[in-house]
């Protein structure tokens, strides 16, 4: 199973954002997607990263537009799902899933873009999406305008799918294509029901934390989140526990990997070379 985690965008921050004691330097953050190659279902897609949609679509709504002007974040042509897919030999429509770790605007920015697809999600959290108002929903950098008219229709709950046993310290997953080698783990707290995601690759296990920290050193550090990181947290005594969780995970010297880590990692996508 191939397993490459493209960069869909940059954002510059300073340190002192997002790592609490950071200093007043620039740090280039990356936002990764995951593309898996699956044997059985083909190209699996975990969330979307940014794209044109957010960025600079031209019926974008006025909050969202304020919001990418903000963020200034700089895409990455080559590194957008559809080019992705091409070089590994798909399209859009080729893709039958697109797993949704959560619903923050950098996350599920291109999912119009596959309309086969099914999404895999925690439907607890839409559900809230789907019933909270505009400012919460603004607040906590989710923009219902960006999840497809059709979503509930096509969404599978992870809720639904089949519990796993709990590994390398971490709380009980669910099997989230029925092989149990993408498993989804809960990590809540920075937004509410992200989960993690744990993959089996050739070179052995492999979690994908998503946003649980935003930098590897916050986690390695046991540094908590600086402001105004903070304030778009879900819940902060949840993101504690899930940071914790990170934390142990990582003291075992297992493989782990970042949304938003400024740091290249062998999962990275590369256009001269497209192999972990």
């Amino acid at each position: 199973m191939k397993v490459i985690f493209p960069n869909s965008a940059d954002v510059a921050a300073s340190e002192r954002f997002i790592l609490k004691g950071g200093r007043w330097r620039r740090v280039m953050l990356k936002v990764r997607y995951g593309v898996i190659v699956h044997p059985d279902h083909g190209p699996v897609l975990i969330d979307t990263g940014y794209t044109a949609e957010t960025i600079s679509a031209p019926d974008r709504g006025r909050v969202l537009r304020l919001y990418s002007r903000v963020l200034g974040p700089t895409l990455n042509p080559d590194q957008q799902p559809e080019p992705v897919l091409a070089r590994l030999g798909f399209t859009p429509a080729d893709v039958r899933f697109v797993i949704v770790t959560h619903f923050h605007a950098d996350h599920i920015s291109g999912l119009r873009q596959f309309p086969n697809a099914r999404f895999i999600a925690n439907g607890p959290a839409f559900a809230h999406l789907r019933s909270s108002t505009d400012w919460h929903n603004i607040r906590h950098g989710v923009f219902p305008e960006l999840v497809p008219d059709d979503f509930d229709g096509r969404m599978i709950d992870t809720e639904s799918l089949p519990r796993t046993e709990p590994e390398y310290g971490l709380p009980a997953g669910r099997d989230l294509l029925g092989d149990g080698r993408v498993v989804a783990v809960g990590l809540p707290g920075h937004a509410r029901g992200l989960f993690g995601v744990m993959l089996q690759t050739a070179s052995g296990p492999l979690l994908y934390a998503v946003d649980v920290q935003w930098i590897r050193r916050a986690a390695t550090e046991a540094r908590v989140q600086a402001w105004p990181a903070r304030l778009i947290t879900d819940d902060y005594e949840d993101w504690r526990r899930s940071t914790d969780a990170l934390a142990a995970y990582l003291a075992q010297g297992r493989a782990a990997l970042l949304c938003h880590d400024p740091e290249n990692t062998p999962f990275d996508y590369d256009m001269a070379n497209s192999d972990p």
